[in-house]
Formats: C-alpha cells, sequence, structure tokens
C-alpha cells in the first residue's frame, strides 16, 4: 500500500521536508494545512516565495540582503561610518539591530573559515573587506563572529589581515548569559567571563 494516497501530496511533503528543521512528519502537517485553506492564500505564499528568489539583492557594500542594489542601513545617513562591525551572516545584522545598542555600519562575510566542510578565506567576502578598508574610513572593526573554534578561527585570521596602526580592532564579549547560573555555563564561556571580568561598578 502506497504511503500517500496522492502522488500531488508525496511531492509536496518531499519539498517541503527539504527545509531545515522540518521533518517529514511536519512538511505532512504543513502540506494539509495549505490544502485546506482558500486557494488565494496558498497562491500569495507561493508568489511571495518566487519574489523573494527572483528580486532579493546582496547590498553592494556590505554583503547584507535588501530589495535594492544598497540596504536600508547603507543608505541611512545617519549610521555612524567610522565603526564597521563584521558578522558571519545577515542573521547577525538582524540580531545585532534588535538590541538597538549599535549603530555603525556592517559588513557580511557569508560564514565562517571551516576547513573540514571546505570553507576557506576565499570563500567568504574578506576580499572585498580588504577593498573596504582601502576605499573608507573606519576607526574601529568589531569582530562579531560566533564563539566557536571556527569563529575564533575566522577572528584570528581578520586580525592578522586586517590590523593598521591607530585602528581599533575589538571583539563582542563572550559570558554567561542574563539569567544563567554559572553551574549550567560551560567551561568555555565561564573561563571567558572571568578572564573578561570588569569592574563592578561598571
Amino acid at each position: 500500500m502506497p504511503e500517500y494516497p496522492s502522488l500531488l501530496l508525496e511531492n509536496a511533503v518531499n519539498e517541503l521536508s527539504r527545509l531545515p528543521g522540518i521533518g517529514r512528519k511536519t512538511a505532512m502537517r504543513l502540506a494539509l494545512f495549505l490544502l485546506r485553506q482558500d486557494h488565494a492564500r496558498t497562491e500569495s505564499l507561493s508568489r511571495s516565495l518566487m519574489s523573494l528568489r527572483e528580486g532579493i539583492h546582496y547590498c553592494e557594500r556590505c554583503h547584507n540582503i535588501s530589495d535594492q542594489l544598497r540596504c536600508a542601513i547603507c543608505n541611512n545617513p545617519r549610521r555612524d561610518e567610522n565603526t564597521l562591525c563584521i558578522v558571519e551572516d545577515m542573521r547577525d545584522v538582524m540580531a545585532i539591530e534588535r538590541t538597538a545598542a549599535y549603530n555603525g555600519l556592517y559588513h557580511v562575510l557569508g560564514g565562517v573559515i571551516n576547513p573540514i566542510e571546505g570553507i576557506g578565506p576565499g570563500d567568504l567576502t574578506i576580499s572585498h573587506l580588504l577593498d573596504r578598508m582601502e576605499q573608507e574610513s573606519f576607526n574601529e572593526l568589531i569582530l562579531a563572529l560566533p564563539p566557536t573554534v571556527e569563529g575564533d578561527t575566522t577572528s584570528y585570521y581578520l586580525h592578522r589581515q586586517l590590523k593598521r596602526p591607530g585602528l581599533k580592532l575589538t571583539t563582542i564579549a563572550k559570558g554567561v548569559a542574563i539569567g544563567d547560573t554559572l553551574e549550567f555555563a560551560d567551561e568555555v564561556t565561564l573561563g571567558r567571563s572571568i578572564t573578561n571580568r570588569v569592574l563592578f561598578e561598571k
């Protein structure tokens, strides 16, 4: 007996289950949900996905996703153009923007150095970052990369490539998250919290 009563349903489940974090059971629920919706809603979803795929740009300056050749952040004259925050991908840009604690520019690398996965410096936007260093004037570069072996490797590589006299190179503080207890913090995070401690008054 076939697993699905319809080949069309099976095809939809197969495609939905290709999405990250979506197993076949969840894909089945999504397919059946869409099947129960009116035609206009399903068509609207389809159009928005096709528009995303065909119309999205990567900012020519920072490589963030954008509807235009330059993203809204790079086009904003109120941003601090002397500070550049270097991140792994556009999700990090969105996360930092949500904090409302940063008003500078960004550079999206498009990943981190990972020799096991075959990702080297040439696979990232590092060469364009070096070009920006020559064309734009920055007082500070912030390395806001993930606290992983790959993120640290990329930070060390960038530090060697970007070091300039008078240029401030910083990294985001790594420590115990607010609300977490020391008991459940991993050793690396806790060690960094102690090493990077600040005065209590601060």
